[in-house]
């Protein structure tokens, strides 16, 4: 289910008199691009497991980002006690939950590309679907987030007047950095990888993908090759450049997500990827099982902000990388065989995913924030920041959908599809 089929070409004239859009005998479409002249597209079924995926790792996202307000790291905004019992729970999923949601976007992103009659209309339409909820994002949610930084720094003005004069800066301000992402930097990091993506296309095609993925099935290579190569590289820059979030600046990060952002990519485009992942998903599981142990253990070990020794740093670190990839190879499969399956739910749920995260983030941020001194027990907070979170999310979606000038701002197609984009 959810695979490509092979199908009949028809000839090349045909292909390219119709703008690179051929139909099938049995009447699916077929793509060719001419920025990809070896690499001929089935469209297919679409993938349910892979939505279901999305879907649960945004889940997982919200109670992620709901869980921070009580755990030992630092954050936005503290509960007056933290809780040691979360470290596990969160250490486990800290490595791989968003190596995970770059690689279900690069599925995404393959699937829209074979949607697509040129690469440009591609690109044209990421920049819309991406660019545009980023800037209403950094206009209308992030101020709220920073208002409530720098709040916890002293800053005595009302939410307007920040807004309107103190927002728009560039540097340090009441101790906090201007200008930031906040939880957006996902969606820049995405449309950097999309642009930087079309233009890996429209230099050497697709094939590259499809070349790579048969070298790495031969025997094991696909379990062990991948993640040596991203420990190596994230141990040669640990300690020669900072972790610093920012397009031009996180080169330890884009060296972990830009991979497992296109191993998605080849995935959506290859049906062989699938039986790969069957074979090697026990041993992945099982090997992701190991290294979230020693992850945890050092956790533990050296819990919030307190500094283990390099070498402890550096297996944590190689832990975590590898970790990533090994779940992200299970997982995939686990959708495959187990997920993919339409449901009454999927669409809107899937839909929801973008508005969900635009808005989960600000509502925490700012609910934790008003109720600190309301006195409550943990867990009633807890609740009470994933109910809200929850709620604000489905109400954005509610009222966005139907809205047509602001199903762009919440990162919905301008009018609404037949199907959901993944």
């Amino acid at each position: 289910m959810g695979r490509a089929t092979s199908l009949t070409l028809p000839s090349r004239r045909r292909r390219y008199a119709r703008g690179g859009i051929d139909h099938g005998a049995d009447g699916s479409d077929i793509l060719n691009q001419p920025w990809a002249p070896h690499q001929t597209i089935a469209r297919t079924q679409r993938h349910y497991g892979m939505d279901w995926l999305r879907i649960g790792a945004f889940a997982l996202l919200i109670l992620y980002h709901v869980a921070m307000v009580f755990a030992p790291w630092s954050w936005v905004v503290k509960w007056p006690v933290t809780y040691s019992a979360l470290i596990p729970p969160m250490a486990l999923l800290t490595p791989w939950r968003l190596a995970l949601l770059f690689a279900v976007s690069g599925y995404a992103s393959r699937k829209l590309l074979m949607r697509s009659a040129s690469l440009g209309g591609f690109l044209r339409s990421r920049n819309g679907r991406l660019l545009i909820p980023l800037a209403f994002g950094m206009a209308v949610l992030v101020p709220i987030e920073m208002w409530v930084r720098v709040r916890g720094h002293g800053y005595p003005a009302g939410y307007l007047h920040f807004w309107a004069l103190d927002y728009w800066r560039w540097g340090r301000f009441w101790n906090v950095g201007f200008p930031n992402w906040e939880h957006l930097w996902f969606v820049a990091y995405l449309w950097a990888y999309t642009m930087a993506l079309g233009a890996l296309i429209a230099v050497v095609g697709t094939g590259w993908g499809d070349r790579l993925l048969t070298w790495l099935g031969t025997g094991h290579r696909l379990l062990w090759v991948p993640p040596a190569a991203l420990v190596t590289v994230r141990l040669a820059l640990m300690f020669v450049v900072p972790e610093q979030q920012g397009l031009l600046t996180d080169w330890t990060g884009h060296a972990e997500y830009w991979p497992m952002f296109a191993f998605g990519f080849i995935v959506a485009g290859a049906p062989a990827a699938w039986p790969m992942l069957a074979r090697h998903w026990r041993p992945a599981l099982a090997a992701a099982a190991v290294t979230g142990a020693i992850v945890v253990a050092i956790e533990l070990r050296y819990p919030a902000d307190v500094q283990p020794a390099h070498m402890i740093a550096a297996l944590n670190r190689a832990g975590r990388v590898a970790m990533a990839w090994w779940m992200v190879m299970a997982l995939f499969h686990l959708a495959d065989a187990g997920l993919n399956r339409d449901h009454r739910w999927r669409r809107p749920l899937a839909e929801a995913v973008f508005p969900a995260y635009l808005f989960h983030h600000t509502t925490i941020v700012l609910l934790a924030w008003a109720t600190l001194g309301w006195g409550l027990n943990p867990w009633v907070e807890f609740l009470l920041l994933a109910t809200a979170a929850i709620a604000a999310s489905a109400l954005a979606y509610a009222v966005g959908r139907r809205v047509g000038w602001l199903r762009p701002l919440i990162g919905l197609s301008a009018k609404s599809p037949a199907r959901p984009p993944l």
